[in-house]
């Protein structure tokens, strides 16, 4: 494993739960999840490690565990929990198992109901920023309202379970999202099931179960609570409204008492009163700073999914307020951060607001963004997000923040960003181009250096008494256009063949001599070394989902999945549904596999070719403007 990178994330610095750290009886707890969904609470006592835990396993699934995996994140646990942190989520995967079509479901016994069910609190925060204090409070008056008798409803709109959790008053307060119900996951209650939980899911970057995590990451990213997303926390919750295999535990009597609490890992998301959603108000009304803060951070967390559905709309009223102003709020993150650049989608790329230049208080805004810092912020209070997705977060970042830099307005960069669907396939974005290029610039530099290297083994030792080391040569200047109409042969594409990732592919490596970063070469790479970048054992394939239709990216709007939402019969444990429903697309760019050397030289030359390339943007926006003068009225 990375060891620094283990030794940040899991740091019993990390501000912590004075109730379950000093909980008698035991040293710590861990919650691990199977890859059916099925969750239940370890107590560990000082000494108790990896296989004392799987053992505990065993004995409480009745199955056996001596092929599984317990994993966090990227990071595949050997032995020693001692650096773990209290009440961690952990994944217990079946490294050497391989289901066909024609494998059921495995599905939760009786006893690991019994090992599920509620003993204390029903709500237990596992992931709650310092600045969450009146989201705690929020979750105890749910938790007093969940023992008062007040049932959740169930969300009938999207492809995952959702659920509207009330307050004592019996007024909407939450919306939890559980990780097993989310869309392929194993108990999804709309019969979109086919996948285990950490494998590639509605988008193949962004894996089955781990939505939430980005649901809390968008909110963590949020800066002054800029573009407005609600307070966003992980827990461990119970109820019996949840689903097991479909089956909503509700309706199953299991004892003489009636129903029984399931045990979910899932997001706890703040309720927001609204009177609309943007699919149903036109945008006129929308702030121009509203939009930019959302677009802002639409770009920063490289969002996969910016429909008109996820931005609900709140009429703005009372002393001071005229006209027909609105506020925004935006929802669903849970398709940011992928693990390599997709395609993204984003509502607001050709509103009115978007080609409007930043103001002066946004442009500070982005001239503070720091994503070292936030890449290393989000390790400490999420230290189950991957490595991949962190790489992504400050490669958007970067590109923010020098484009602003360089004049261009929100529409531009969304623009830059997004791929072009020409015939029947992709093609790259120009941020992709540019990545391409940066990346063959840095492997031709660090293909340079090492042949640089071993010349140097073969020289005598009175050659290097008598001779200086000559300095390396830069590469060959070079002209890359960054047109990404006529460029498509002058870059190839990734090989898209690369075969499925395994779930043990994901360990990462543990000497932390590989760690090391090459000399920081401008102000992103001075703090480079702080990144954990030993992933040489992640392997994404390159095949990511093409979007589902033409329009919004994701289907996960009430329109159009209500037709969906009431047919599970049919479709419950449908093993080959999940991957029929994804149409594959490329991965132009993958930024996981590189090494540490490599990635230091990619950011630096990418930062060298960005100038050229909003130079080049530039230049075709002000030839189409004056294409566009000329009129058309002589054409026919």
């Amino acid at each position: 494993m990375a060891v620094s990178a283990l030794d940040r994330a899991f740091s019993s610095e990390y501000p912590t739960k004075s109730r379950s750290e000093t909980r008698v009886g035991g040293w710590k707890r861990l919650f691990v999840q199977t890859h059916t969904g099925c969750v239940l609470a370890v107590q560990l006592d000082r000494g108790d490690n990896v296989h004392t835990v799987k053992r505990k396993l065993q004995v409480a699934l009745n199955f056996p565990t001596e092929e599984s995996s317990l994993t966090l994140g990227d990071h595949v646990l050997k032995n020693d929990l001692s650096a773990i942190r209290n009440d961690s989520p952990l994944l217990l995967t079946k490294t050497f198992m391989h289901r066909s079509s024609s494998t059921p479901c495995m599905s939760p016994t009786a006893s690991d109901l019994q090992q599920q069910r509620d003993r204390g609190c029903p709500i237990e925060l596992l992931v709650c920023p310092r600045r969450c204090s009146r989201t705690r409070q929020l979750v105890r008056d749910v938790a007093r309202a969940i023992r008062k008798g007040v049932d959740p409803i169930p969300v009938n709109s999207g492809l995952g379970g959702a659920y509207y959790f009330k307050n004592s008053k019996g007024e909407n307060a939450a919306i939890v999202k559980p990780n097993d119900e989310e869309p392929f996951a194993p108990n999804n209650p709309k019969g979109f099931v086919g996948k285990s939980l950490g494998q590639p899911g509605l988008k193949r970057s962004v894996r089955v179960g781990e939505t939430g995590f980005r649901e809390v990451a968008a909110y963590l990213l949020d800066h002054d609570q800029s573009a407005n997303v609600p307070p966003t926390v992980l827990v461990k919750i119970s109820h019996p409204v949840f689903h097991i295999n479909g089956v909503s535990c509700a309706n199953k009597n299991v004892a003489e008492g009636g129903t029984q609490a399931v045990s979910k890992i899932a997001s706890f998301q703040q309720f927001i009163p609204h009177d609309f959603d943007a699919s149903d108000h036109g945008t006129s009304s929308f702030p121009v700073s509203a939009v930019h803060r959302i677009g802002i951070l639409d770009i920063r967390i490289f969002n996969t999914d910016r429909h008109a559905g996820n931005l609900l709309v709140r009429k703005q009223t009372g002393a001071g307020k005229f006209g027909n102003q609105t506020e925004l709020i935006p929802i669903d993150h849970g398709l940011s951060l992928p693990e390599c650049l997709e395609d993204p989608y984003f509502e607001w790329i050709h509103w009115p607001q978007a080609s409007i230049p930043f103001s002066e208080d946004e442009i500070e805004y982005i001239e503070n963004l720091d994503p070292i810092k936030d890449a290393d912020m989000l390790r400490m209070e999420l230290p189950m997000i991957r490595e991949a997705c962190l790489r992504v977060l400050i490669l958007s970042t970067i590109f923010l923040k020098e484009a602003t830099a360089a004049g261009l307005c929100l529409a531009e960069i969304g623009e830059m960003m997004s791929r072009e669907f020409t015939g029947t396939e992709d093609q790259p974005s120009e941020l992709e181009f540019v990545c391409m290029e940066a990346r063959r610039l840095a492997t031709e530099q660090e293909d340079s250096s090492t042949e640089h290297d071993s010349c140097d083994e073969d020289l005598t030792q009175f050659e290097l008494d008598s001779e200086d080391h000559e300095m390396l040569k830069e590469p060959a200047g070079h002209q890359f256009e960054f047109n990404r109409r006529n460029s498509r042969n002058q870059l190839s594409k990734l090989d898209e063949a690369d075969e499925e990732e395994e779930e043990d592919d994901i360990e990462v490596e543990s000497d932390a001599g590989k760690l090391a970063c090459p000399k920081p070469v401008n102000k992103w790479l001075a703090n480079i070394s702080k990144l954990s970048t030993s992933l040489k054992g992640v392997s994404l394939t390159d095949k990511t989902q093409r979007q589902l239709s033409a329009g919004p990216k994701v289907v996960d709007s009430a329109k159009t999945s209500k037709s969906n939402s009431n047919d599970n019969g049919s479709q419950l444990c449908n093993w080959g549904s999940a991957n029929d429903m994804l149409p594959t697309s490329v991965s132009f760019v993958k930024l996981a596999d590189m090494g540490p050397e490599t990635w230091g030289l990619f950011l630096e030359k990418f930062q060298e070719l960005l100038p050229e390339a909003f130079r080049s943007r530039k230049c075709s926006v002000t030839a189409q403007r004056a294409k566009q003068r000329l009129g058309t009225s002589c054409q026919f």
